[in-house]
């Protein structure tokens, strides 16, 4: 019969084993260790504040449809020659006396307020700014779609320090059994040593078995804090304080071939998305780069106002235009394009890369689904064996037909056992988290399917 506490034994390991106070807590379920990870992971913030700059990067690129204004107060003086004059023309204030040549060679100062309003609207550039555009927008969805992989990764990882604490707790309760195990041999051994039976050998030999089991029951217990902390680091709660959690039992979950795990991966995986996008952002990045040849046609006007003090009377004036421009030197233009064209070939390059990646990881999660399975199976068998054998042994030993060695031998198995058939079940659950992450469907509701 296979050694595995039961329910209540299983809470009683725990509460003996958790400091004082943390009983009291309710305990944390894996939906709610994930759903506090999605609001604090600083990952999750950094993929978000990304995602907002690429948005407000949208905003800016369509800026550029809108005409751009500018108000300016002017203050001057000065004897200048030309400015004086233009000054009393642009003031109304010209008279016949200003032509007198002393006035035109060497005029007095003269100061001027001038307030200017001015604007110029872009009515045509070859489509450039309609390719800047979009290729913000590519950007912009690529973010997005990156801050989604994020996510997801974070639920991976909350999942995977959520199971590891699971095991720990178990290999916690194993090695709690094994000292158990171990203390009530030594006992029965002093009673045989007491009545002739055995040697004082053994006892020493069950004596250091005891210590050898209390050892593991501290490096388990240190592994299960090492746990909680790889759990307190995923979730982004450096304050988290350990509490009782379920206990993991082993589960079935449904079976798929690899094309349509793969398919599956094609259609869903977020960070491939990303790139696609990026790609395409890449491309009409691209394709701006080599409409900014073309001519350029923009409206302009200005309107002032010049006065001789900043409240006085005086007069305005305005001007506007349409203006038609093509750069006939555009050695600048032809060293960006050229950016433009390598970072393009490095996106499809990274692309292309990645997808044969994505391919790989779906590959080996469904390798390491199939194995885990196999794992799995011959872990519950072992168990068994190994329980059954060690049961015979107690039994021989009480009879004086084996040794000490013989059964701490068998003590030794069905703990090495135990130990493999838990570590099956935790594989074999992170076999089935790692086919939902490289398909692109751990979501948080598809995650509580592994508790």
């Amino acid at each position: 019969m296979r050694r595995i506490p039961g329910p209540a034994r299983w809470l009683a390991v725990i509460i003996c084993l958790l400091p004082a106070g943390i009983t009291a807590q309710e305990p944390l379920t894996l939906r709610q260790a994930i759903q506090l990870a999605l609001k604090q992971s600083p990952d999750t913030d950094a993929a978000r504040s990304t995602a907002e700059e690429a948005k407000a990067g949208v905003t800016l690129a369509r800026t550029q449809y809108l005409p751009q204004v500018n108000f300016t107060e002017d203050m001057s003086r000065g004897d200048d020659p030309v400015y004086v004059f233009g000054t009393r023309l642009r003031q109304h204030r010209f008279t016949q006396a200003d032509f007198a040549l002393d006035a035109l060679n060497d005029p007095d100062p003269i100061g001027n307020f001038a307030t200017r309003i001015s604007g110029e609207w872009l009515l045509f550039d070859s489509l450039r700014t309609q390719k800047s555009v979009h290729s913000a927008d590519f950007m912009h969805r690529s973010a997005a779609s990156s801050a989604k992989a994020t996510d997801q990764k974070v639920v991976f990882d909350v999942v995977q320090a959520y199971q590891g604490v699971l095991y720990a707790e178990r290999q916690v309760d194993v090695a709690q059994h094994e000292l158990e195990t171990a203390e009530a041999l030594l006992s029965s051994v002093d009673d045989h040593v007491k009545a002739g039976l055995a040697v004082e050998s053994d006892r020493m030999s069950s004596q250091v078995n005891v210590a050898a089991r209390r050892q593991s029951l501290i490096g388990a217990q240190g592994d299960l804090d090492l746990a909680w902390a790889q759990l307190s680091l995923a979730m982004g709660a450096p304050g988290l304080k350990a509490s009782r959690l379920q206990p993991i039992e082993p589960k079935s979950f449904p079976k798929s071939e690899f094309e349509e795990e793969l398919q599956t991966a094609i259609e869903n995986r977020q960070d491939l998305a990303a790139l696609g996008e990026a790609q395409s952002a890449q491309g009409a990045a691209e394709s701006a780069a080599r409409l900014s040849f073309g001519p350029r046609v923009s409206a302009y006007g200005n309107w002032e106002d010049d006065r001789q003090t900043l409240g006085g009377a005086g007069a305005n004036n305005w001007v506007a235009g349409v203006q038609i421009s093509v750069d006939v030197l555009p050695i600048g233009k032809r060293a960006q394009l050229a950016k433009e064209k390598a970072a393009k070939s490095l996106a499809d390059a990274h692309l292309n890369a990645y997808q044969q990646q994505v391919r790989l990881q779906v590959r080996q999660a469904h390798i390491q689904r199939r194995t885990t399975e196999l794992s799995l199976e011959t872990a519950r068998a072992a168990i068994d064996q190994a329980t059954e054998s060690l049961r015979i042994l107690k039994n021989r030993y009480e009879s004086g037909l084996a040794t000490i060695t013989d059964l701490l031998r068998a003590a030794d198995v069905e703990r090495e056992a135990q130990t493999n058939y838990w570590h099956a079940v935790y594989g074999h659950t992170m076999a089935y988290a790692q086919m939902l992450f490289a398909t692109g469907t751990l979501t948080p509701d598809a995650a509580e399917d592994l508790q």
